[in-house]
């Protein structure tokens, strides 16, 4: 069956709270809610890490190459920061798919430069939660191209 395994990186655990102006008022779990509808529509399994450590986001994608089919992950501000995420993707040989909430590239200009774009597949921003849920569509997609 397929498996896609949900990354959500620092502060995302913030959501609803934390400037709605820039990522909106709602909260990680009606983020993760919605994806579990979606997946439940299309018969694949679906499981959510949050995590504000870098290390734990490295272990998780590291352990991820013979459980899952695909890779989701909003590295937040590990995006413009983590070689460490960056090689674990790559090495894990999962197709990726990169999201953010906002459109990193109308922001702060340190915020343009993604280290995680390069062993992505693919990369939706600046949508809120249908970022994710766009994401989650791109990854059900890649997970049936590679027959999982």
């Amino acid at each position: 069956m397929t498996k896609i395994l949900v990354i959500h990186g620092p502060n995302l655990d913030l959501l609803g709270k934390r400037q709605p102006e820039i990522y909106g008022s709602f909260t990680l779990d009606e983020i993760n809610k919605r994806m579990k509808k979606i997946a439940q529509e299309e018969k694949i399994e679906i499981e959510f890490l949050q995590s504000n450590h870098e290390g734990e986001i490295v272990d998780a994608i590291g352990e991820a190459k013979n459980k899952f089919s695909v890779l989701l992950i909003n590295p937040a501000a590990y995006t413009h920061t983590s070689v460490a995420i960056r090689d674990a993707i790559s090495a894990s040989g999962l197709p990726c798919v990169e999201v953010h909430l906002s459109n990193i590239y109308a922001r702060e200009e340190f915020r343009h430069t993604s280290l995680i774009a390069p062993v992505a597949r693919g990369q939706i921003c600046g949508f809120g939660i249908d970022s994710y849920l766009l994401g989650l569509r791109a990854a059900i997609n890649l997970a049936k191209a590679r027959g999982a």
